[in-house]
């Protein structure tokens, strides 16, 4: 399997309208798929928007042409039930195409906090995840689908526009029981770091199509390009230095003043540790290669922040696509 290249539309970062116009811009410089983030609050104040992601794909499902779209990942337990999700996801795989995956996850407070139905343990969260995904399967097979569970309830509920191929559910794992219990209930893997033992986890656990042969594994990593090494440094500090503190953290911090406050001691040094900063196209491939040696098959990159990302989509992403391709399995 070919190693595939994405961008990340970063709905905590820019505007709505900017999102779509990114998106074309990213389909354009020739990456091969999209994914779209999906909050309703950012990590920062710095950062300034939360768009709703699902109105910004269905509008960049119409803007565009090629790319495959992804929500990189939508919680489907508190901020939204699993049958209004599976109802969303099915519209989105018809606008654009069958061109949509759906990608799932336990969610962070931040996020899930505002309906105020509370945060749950972990344990919770996952029993609560594990519902969600088969009330959405059971939705998308287009019967007519009551469910008891202990979580949840659905009362005579089916999905009356379906695509001729069902939607394509990703979830993003972490951990041995996390593949154990929802390996096989996705058809790829997510995760934010490139963990070796996730991909030959998954392909361990009974049910699962192996990673490159029907399965992918879903990377993601943040970088900075900017020919002035120092301002992107100091961008991705302002813009991404949330990142620092880690999922198992910033799964329960609920505002963005606990991310201001857990973030108040990390030093823009810290950030350019673990974010490739400047203009050097080789040490992002560098960073990148970490995911494909892990046995990732799809990568997607966040260019942090909203200013520069235009002359990063015009001057940087093409050639950065080259090197990628070139020295990618």
């Amino acid at each position: 399997m070919v190693t595939r290249f994405g961008y990340t539309l970063m709905t905590e970062q820019s505007g709505p309208r900017d999102l779509v116009r990114y998106a074309v811009a990213a389909e354009d410089a020739g990456f091969d798929f999209e994914v779209s983030s999906d909050h309703y609050s950012p990590w920062l104040t710095e950062q300034g928007h939360s768009a709703y992601a699902w109105s910004v794909l269905g509008a960049v499902a119409h803007a565009t042409e090629r790319v495959e779209l992804m929500t990189y990942v939508t919680c489907p337990t508190l901020r939204y039930h699993p049958a209004v999700v599976a109802q969303k996801a099915a519209t989105m795989a018809l606008l654009s195409g069958g061109r949509f995956t759906l990608g799932l996850g336990s969610g962070e407070n931040l996020n899930e906090h505002t309906v105020g139905a509370g945060w749950p343990a972990v344990e919770t969260r996952q029993e609560m995840l594990e519902e969600a995904v088969e009330i959405i399967r059971a939705l998308f097979g287009g019967d007519l689908v009551t469910y008891r569970g202990e979580h949840f309830a659905v009362d005579s509920a089916r999905l009356w526009d379906l695509p001729e191929d069902q939607v394509r559910i990703a979830i993003a794992l972490s951990g041995e029981r996390g593949l154990e219990r929802f390996a096989p209930l996705a058809d790829d893997l997510v995760a934010v770091e490139p963990d070796a033992e996730l991909v030959t986890g998954w392909n361990a656990v009974d049910g699962t199509e192996p990673i490159g042969a029907g399965a992918r594994a879903i990377g993601q990593l943040p970088i900075c390009w900017d020919p002035d090494e120092k301002a992107a440094v100091a961008r991705a500090h302002e813009q991404f230095r949330w990142f620092g503190g880690g999922w198992d953290v910033n799964a329960d911090l609920p505002t963005t003043a606990g991310f201001s406050a857990a973030s108040q001691f990390v030093r823009p040094d810290d950030v350019a540790g673990s974010i490739p900063c400047g203009p050097d196209l080789d040490a992002i491939v560098a960073k990148v290669s970490e995911y494909w040696d892990a046995g990732f098959t799809d990568i997607c990159v966040v260019q942090v922040g909203d200013d520069g990302q235009d002359r990063f989509l015009e001057e940087a992403a093409g050639p950065l696509l080259e090197k990628l391709r070139a020295a990618a399995p």
